[in-house]
């Protein structure tokens, strides 16, 4: 059955607004949020429901409001070491575990291995954990880089192997792939598939 275009604009709307709910990232969910509201205004004046496309017009100026005010606020990102005894780490840890497991599915934490342990702070805020194990000098393993739900826009992940990294000295860092979700956000941080010691697993040469 062919539907009318009417229709098919209003049930992408629809569709739009409903996926943009579903986004962890909130730049995200206003840009689709907004999205969906102009389609919706636009459906709303075809089929002649001044309310409706008022309504959802004023959603889009709400939604383009928070967008450029969240985009040009200056963010300070900066890292946290603590120790494997910290009571907050045994917190952030048991109360993430399960999105951590979804990501990360073969992680398990080790109190007694030889880690390095930081937490991301992003305006102050605890916004992911990094575990890693020096294998020399200038090379490292990742053995956890997690990041909570609310900031996965990747400028975390950007600022430690970009920034932190350069800074003290690290040339080349090593993480096993987990599952598609991690690859996918280790090809976007610039890991490549390489091995180690015989073991397949992703690379990322510091520059």
């Amino acid at each position: 059955m062919n539907l009318p275009l009417i229709e098919i604009i209003g049930y992408a709307g629809s569709v739009i607004v409903a996926v943009s709910l579903m986004m962890s990232s909130i730049i995200k969910l206003r840009i689709l949020n907004l999205i969906g509201s102009l389609v919706f205004s636009v459906y709303g004046f075809i089929i002649g429901a001044i309310p409706v496309g008022l309504l959802n017009g004023f959603i889009a100026l709400v939604n383009i409001y928070y967008l450029i005010e969240m985009l040009s606020v200056k963010e300070y990102f900066t890292i946290l070491e603590v120790q494997k005894d910290w009571e907050y780490l045994k917190y952030f840890l048991d109360f993430h575990s399960k999105d951590i497991k979804a990501f990360n599915p073969t992680f398990e934490f080790d109190p007694d291995a030889k880690w390095s342990i930081v937490f991301m702070l992003r305006n102050s805020v605890p916004a992911g954990l990094l575990c890693f194990e020096y294998l020399d000098e200038s090379s490292l393993m990742v053995k956890l880089d997690y990041v909570i739900p609310g900031y996965r826009d990747f400028k975390a992940g950007k600022y430690i192997y970009r920034n932190v990294m350069k800074e003290i000295k690290i040339k080349r860092i090593y993480a096993e792939h987990g599952n598609k979700k991690q690859e996918q956000y280790l090809k976007k941080m610039g890991f490549v598939k390489s091995g180690l010691a015989g073991k397949q697993m992703y690379c990322l040469e510091v520059i």
